[in-house]
């Protein structure tokens, strides 16, 4: 690849930004800004800048960096961690962010960069010129370049292949090959693998020699000849044996495994449930192919929840800080989702309709309207909350869908139980006994039947292949609005006689 063949077109350069100033003459600790000199504080000497007493700890990195002082940025960087820079970066905007990550040296911009999501790398690297981003990218870890790279346009992506060394470039194509979701799309190949006829003296060595290009080396898989998986050896059981042991004694049998095409979410939850740092993964002929970190694992299931709680909450979900997404993307992920159930509120209109001459006789049955439908799209999205989590993390299967309709009914009619005291009680106080009755009949009623369909919704979902978080609070409410009016007006023609 030549040199300009990663050139970024003009309009997304960056302002050239001056080298990092050095200790002045002035004091031990003092710096120099670009408008002036600073005290050991951070504050400015020269006061005819834009912000002529900043503190570095009382200010956020975008100020100090929209008002052009790079002292103050170059102190608030050296003075926090990589995850909380990045988090600063992912806030700003694109050429701000690239002005403070340029200012980090090689192997601190390296940490903060890999703390960065896809989306936000990709607008770190838009600002950097050939040079730093060869370097860069070519110093990443495999998996957390292949992610990035399947964020990127064909073209980049092509371009940062063709400029890696042939060993990066070879572990990173092999991690594109696998689907998206998959254990292979989140494992590292750096790996160190152990033969299984080494005594313990040189499998240390082993460790010594190839664990310098290793993501990790707390877990050491160990293998046969073929490469296939026999067992797996923890670290701390290698440094407390004796030399002369062999790694074959002290193998552990039957390890836990996954294969590279299974899905990460699962395998992540997997880690999750057995207290594993590293899980081993293999190929479909049992062949070691690389390990998922619990640093992965941990990424992979804040992804999934995350994704859970937006569906949950009726909204598309999004890549990318929420302090850095604009007001009109914001919008639009949620405006699909309102639409749809607005039209769907139309079916609690219907209902009304059909149902106006019963509220022409008894025109206080409209009080308690929505107290109703608030009770029973509550009851209903609590146990679809419920049961999406217990279906993330394993504790409810598709199999147990008759167990988790007749649990949730039964629920659904306690707490309806408890209302329906309440019910009465209000009904009673405002317009009458009858009309009370009717509304804590009703309460009963529509919680166990709200509670029925959001405990039963999502584990249909997962059984048509659907993912449960779509069938969403929201959805289940608005459903449960419509049938509640049916049982509530229908409750009301039986008992009032009308």
């Amino acid at each position: 690849m030549t040199q300009t063949d990663l050139h970024v077109a003009p309009s997304t350069m960056l302002p050239e930004i001056p080298p990092r100033p050095e200790r002045d003459a002035v004091g031990a600790t003092g710096t120099v800004s670009a408008n002036g000199p600073m005290s050991t504080n951070g504050t400015a000497v020269d006061h005819g800048g834009a912000l002529p007493e900043t503190r570095v700890s009382g200010v956020s990195l975008r100020d100090i960096v929209d008002c052009h002082h790079v002292g103050p940025t170059l102190e608030w960087l050296e003075n926090h961690a990589p995850h909380v820079i990045a988090d600063e970066l992912a806030r700003m905007d694109a050429i701000s962010a690239g002005i403070a990550f340029r200012l980090l040296d090689k192997d601190r911009a390296l940490d903060v960069f890999e703390e960065l999501e896809p989306v936000d790398q990709q607008q770190i690297l838009t600002g950097l010129r050939d040079e730093r981003f060869r370097e860069l990218v070519e110093e990443m870890d495999p998996d957390d370049r292949a992610r990035m790279l399947r964020e990127a346009p064909a073209k980049v992506a092509k371009k940062v292949l063709a400029g890696l060394s042939p060993r990066e470039r070879r572990m990173t194509a092999a991690l594109l090959g696998y689907p998206e979701g998959s254990v292979g799309y989140y494992m590292t190949p750096e790996v160190v693998a152990l033969p299984r006829n080494l005594p313990v003296v040189q499998a240390l060595q082993w460790v010594r020699t190839k664990g310098a290009n290793a993501e990790t080396v707390y877990t050491l898989p160990v293998v046969d000849a073929g490469r296939r998986l026999i067992g797996v050896v923890e670290m701390r059981d290698l440094v407390l044996s004796s030399p002369d042991a062999m790694i074959a004694d002290l193998v552990e049998a039957e390890p836990v495994f996954v294969r590279a095409t299974d899905s990460a979410e699962k395998a992540a939850r997997l880690m999750q449930g057995t207290n594993l740092l590293n899980l081993p993964v293999v190929d479909s002929e049992d062949r070691l192919v690389g390990l998922l970190t619990f640093d992965d694992a941990i990424e992979v299931i804040e992804a999934a929840d995350s994704e859970d709680v937006a569906r949950q909450a009726g909204t598309t979900p999004w890549e990318g800080h929420y302090m850095a997404a604009g007001v009109f993307q914001l919008a639009r992920y949620r405006a699909m989702w309102l639409t749809l159930l607005l039209v769907a509120a139309t079916l609690t209109v219907s209902v009304t309709d059909f149902f106006s001459g019963t509220l022409e006789q008894a025109a206080h049955l409209a009080l308690f309207i929505p107290l109703l439908i608030g009770a029973g799209g509550n009851a209903g999205a609590q146990a679809a909350t419920t049961c999406v989590r217990a279906l993330a993390v394993g504790e409810v299967r598709v199999s147990d869908l008759f167990k988790v309709i007749w649990r949730e009914c039964r629920v659904g009619l306690l707490l309806g139980t408890m209302l329906a005291i309440v019910g009465l009680v209000i009904g009673g106080l405002f317009v009458g006994a009858e009309i009370g009755v009717v509304v804590g009949i009703t309460l009963v009623i529509i919680c166990g039947w709200a509670a029925t369909i959001g405990g039963t919704m999502p584990l249909l979902a997962k059984k048509l292949r659907i993912d449960p978080a779509v069938i969403s609070a929201p959805m289940v409410t608005t459903l449960v609005d419509a049938t509640g009016l049916i049982i509530y007006f229908t409750t009301a023609k039986i008992v009032l006689g009308i």
